[in-house]
């Protein structure tokens, strides 16, 4: 188990490092120069050479790369290169924001795509079951943009029981906080939902086609039953790597749910930061993002483990 650990860590390690040097690479190869952004189009030559000695855009790709990394390193994300202010300054009170809408919206997700993955295949071949995997269908083809306007438009405008925007942070009003966050989270689980809707279904087909659970029909427990003992069990180890594959894609659809309901996230930071060119804002936040991702993705590869005791017996053999 420990040399299985130790792997894991490499590869993580190893995946942060070229996630490093492909995030910097893109960044560097965007159009434009930050120093005749900052300085507008008046700017002189000697101007803008002194800017960019000031903002270290005139060093070799491979000064600037290494004095980034070595940032990483000890937690400097470094500073915007408008505001002058330290990165990890300006996206602290962003990750509250972030943090909210992406759990909520797994959480969401998780507790709608369950039943209905379970009805869909206990009902396969009847009405329920048909409708239900035809909504997932439709679903997965719904923008997640034009799903958070539909429900500003009818919840927020219309029938005015949230507010269609705006954010207010936990400690201050808890109340406010969960009423702004209700549209943007049913709208990112709802859309996420329905990818999940699938895979849970699939998940527990297999387990209706298996012994142990014509067993438990044998001895008399009945279909919802046998699914429940015997499935989600087993399907909690489709649904947990389905999990870990979508949490880019839920991550991204945040994005976009954050600038449809105005919501002051990672994602609004991150496009305003593209919008000027504050490309070292845009490293930071991204890094961030994808650290995250490799995380909670060695987190899911561990858990199989306690999933599923079959492969704990497989790597300790």
């Amino acid at each position: 188990m420990a040399r299985q650990l130790v792997a894991r860590l490499g590869i993580f390690l190893l995946s942060l490092a070229a996630a490093s040097f492909a995030i910097f690479v893109i960044t560097q190869a965007l159009p434009g120069d930050v120093a005749a952004v900052i300085l507008g189009h008046g700017a002189t030559p000697e101007q803008l050479a002194a800017k960019r000695a000031e903002l270290g855009t005139d060093r070799p790709f491979g000064v600037q790369y290494l004095e980034w990394v070595g940032g990483l390193l000890t937690g400097d994300l470094g500073r915007s290169w408008f505001s002058s202010l330290p990165i990890s300054t300006l996206i602290a009170p962003r990750l509250e924001v972030t943090g909210s809408l992406v759990v909520g919206g797994l959480a969401l997700a998780v507790l709608i795509a369950l039943p209905l993955g379970a009805l869909a295949a206990l009902k396969r071949r009847r009405l329920p079951g048909l409708l239900t995997s035809a909504a997932a269908q439709v679903g997965m083809a719904i923008p997640a943009f034009w799903a958070g306007i539909l429900l500003v438009f009818v919840f927020g405008v219309l029938l005015r029981w949230l507010p269609p925007n705006g954010y207010v942070p936990f400690g201050r009003d808890p109340g406010r906080w969960a009423s702004h966050l209700v549209l943007p989270v049913v709208t990112l689980g709802v859309i996420q939902a329905a990818v999940l809707v699938r895979y849970v279904r699939s998940a527990f087909l297999e387990v209706l086609s298996e012994d142990y659970y014509r067993t438990a029909r044998a001895v008399g427990w009945t279909k919802g039953r046998a699914l429940v003992r015997h499935g989600i069990r087993n399907a909690a180890l489709s649904l947990v790597t389905v999990l870990g594959l979508q949490l880019a894609s839920v991550i991204v659809g945040a994005i976009v749910i954050e600038r449809v309901f105005v919501l002051p996230g990672l994602g609004s930071a991150l496009l305003d930061a593209v919008a000027t060119s504050d490309l070292v804002v845009v490293r930071g936040i991204t890094m961030l993002l994808v650290f995250a991702v490799l995380v909670i993705n060695a987190v899911v590869d561990l858990s199989y483990v306690l999933i599923d005791p079959r492969l704990r017996t497989r790597e300790e053999s």
